[in-house]
């Protein structure tokens, strides 16, 4: 087994290769869907039968999640023996054939598909909360960038000086996850806060163009990082007396407000640097999600 599997993944294909049967070599595409089935259901499926689970109970099986796990992992391990010439195929599937497999192949149906959930936000008390526990203008803009842009933690953090138009209340996102650049509108709050903390706090001689710096200490000037980040949010989590409020939940409260406001799928897209419209899917507001959710199960 290739070392980057691990104790966790030794135990995965020592599950799989259990409740197959089978030697390595001896594995087909079938045995894979009866596998899936057999995780899912805690029953064993007729050989290649994919079979869809009842929706009036929990699965008496394992997670969607710990079976996408252990499908990578078996997958992986089948590339490793491949590559070694011990099996001439992978026979774990990369999803189910669909009638766009001709202009695109590859592109099925994922193997285990998994019910969307809401992400978990800030009631807007919650919001006001933590706003009050943050003590300067720069921990009150950087929350805001989240809460009232969408960013993540480390595109709030790679912000550079050229990177906000506060006349055209626009910040540029140079830094995006995956490489990619997004212009976005930002509530004009946030600028106002921003200059605040650019008047008052922000060392004037910092030799950085980062926006958001160290205030005291030996690093004053210095680019904030995530850790400090993290601490600075921690501590007010504490002070507003809050379990929760994570700086993606920041961007999820954000990214979830604008849709329920009646903007459009595609736009929160753009808005929250996706690369696929399916991740934006998690902010369809709960009657959509359910109507989403009861659709797949009755597909399968």
């Amino acid at each position: 087994m290739p070392a980057e599997h691990g104790a966790g993944g030794g135990y995965d294909l020592k599950v799989f290769f259990s409740v197959v049967g089978k030697p390595p070599e001896q594995v087909r595409p079938a045995d894979v869907l009866a596998f899936i089935t057999a995780q899912r259901t805690g029953q064993v499926a007729g050989r290649g039968v994919l079979q869809p689970l009842k929706t009036t109970a929990e699965p008496a099986g394992v997670s969607a999640a710990t079976v996408r796990r252990r499908l990578s992992i078996v997958s992986g391990f089948f590339a490793f023996l491949q590559a070694r010439g011990d099996v001439t195929a992978n026979p774990v599937p990369r999803g189910l054939p669909t009638r766009r497999e001709r202009s695109r192949p590859g592109q099925g149906v994922p193997l285990v598909r998994a019910a969307r959930r809401l992400p978990r936000i800030l009631a807007p008390a919650e919001v006001d909360a933590l706003m009050a526990a943050l003590f300067t203008h720069r921990d009150r803009a950087m929350a805001a960038a989240m809460v009232l842009g969408g960013l993540r933690r480390c595109e709030v953090l790679g912000l550079r000086m050229g990177d906000l138009h506060a006349a055209e209340r626009r910040v540029f996102v140079a830094e995006g996850k995956g490489g990619r650049q997004r212009m976005i509108p930002v509530s004009g709050r946030f600028f106002a806060v921003v200059a605040a903390y650019l008047d008052a706090e922000r060392p004037p001689g910092a030799a950085t163009d980062r926006v958001f710096v160290v205030l005291k200490g030996p690093r004053r000037g210095q680019p904030l990082t995530a850790k400090g980040m993290d601490v600075v949010l921690a501590a007010a989590r504490r002070r507003a007396g809050l379990g929760h409020a994570t700086c993606h939940e920041l961007r999820h409260t954000c990214l979830t407000r604008l849709r329920e406001a009646g903007m459009a799928l595609e736009a929160v897209q753009a808005q929250a640097g996706h690369a696929s419209i399916e991740s934006t899917r998690i902010y369809l507001n709960s009657r959509e999600l359910h109507q989403m959710n009861a659709f797949a199960q009755v597909a399968c």
